[in-house]
């Protein structure tokens, strides 16, 4: 892989928000990664002492990484049916065409082999189909809108 191709994936990285990248050819492997990595805030957070509140250090140790405010177990909600993840990273595409209708929607029953979804990968449309039969009970990606490997896109019962 030449260093121009390099930059590219960099550039759709930064134009798409994405922080991780893996690439793996026949003889080549690229993994690119991008901003704090959940280990190194493990390590600087059991380094402070234990005085120290956690939203205390979470701020001192990575100002950019937001912090999200606990919630009851009760008040999550359960979400319904099993997911359906992004094989790659990519853009997120709900229909072939901007003029034509969605592959799937929420109530379409499924069978294995169908298109769900097509994820746009360095100009290449790949088309998603479905392992397993079933109905969709959620589309969790948004049309048009960048994913990573093991994003959630639907979820099927």
């Amino acid at each position: 892989m030449e260093l121009q191709e390099i930059r590219r994936i960099v550039e759709l990285m930064n134009e798409h928000g994405l922080t991780h990248f893996d690439l793996t050819k026949k003889d080549f492997h690229l993994k690119l990664k991008k901003g704090a990595d959940l280990d190194d805030l493990r390590g600087l957070l059991s380094a402070l002492p234990a005085s120290a509140s956690v939203h205390h250090a979470s701020v001192t140790a990575a100002p950019a990484v937001p912090v999200a405010a606990p919630v009851a177990a009760s008040a999550a909600p359960v979400a319904e049916g099993a997911e359906i993840t992004s094989p790659m990273v990519g853009t997120f595409y709900t229909k072939p065409a901007p003029d034509a209708p969605d592959f799937v929607t929420v109530g379409s029953a499924v069978s294995v082999g169908q298109t769900l979804c097509i994820i746009e990968a360095m100009k290449v449309m790949n088309e998603i189909k479905a392992e397993r039969s079933g109905t969709i009970c959620a589309v969790v990606a948004e049309d048009c809108t960048p994913v990573q490997y093991g994003d959630v896109s639907f979820r099927i019962k």
